[in-house]
């Protein structure tokens, strides 16, 4: 879905632009965290997610594939649901 939306965008922006707007992003989760207010939450998950995405997609990394690849329903450490890794 980012690629669809973003994509053209995104690659005109380049990797170093599109990666400042995901760290931008993230210091917003971690404002809204503290805030614990539920809607900017979500508003805030969104939109790391959605840049992750798009950075994802600057680079031709398939972030789902990459994702299930290296966790597939286990820990990559220790290989079980739930992680059983010392903390």
């Amino acid at each position: 879905m980012m690629h669809r939306l973003y994509h053209s965008k995104d690659a005109r922006r380049g990797v170093k632009g599109t990666y400042n707007w995901l760290v931008e992003e993230v210091e917003e989760l971690g404002d809204a965290l503290e805030n614990k207010n539920r809607k900017e939450l979500e508003k805030e998950f969104a939109d790391v997610l959605a840049w992750l995405a798009s950075l994802a997609n600057v680079v031709s990394v398939n972030l789902e594939k990459a994702a299930v690849s290296k966790y597939n329903n286990k820990c990559p450490k220790c290989g079980l649901l739930p992680c059983n890794c010392p903390s």
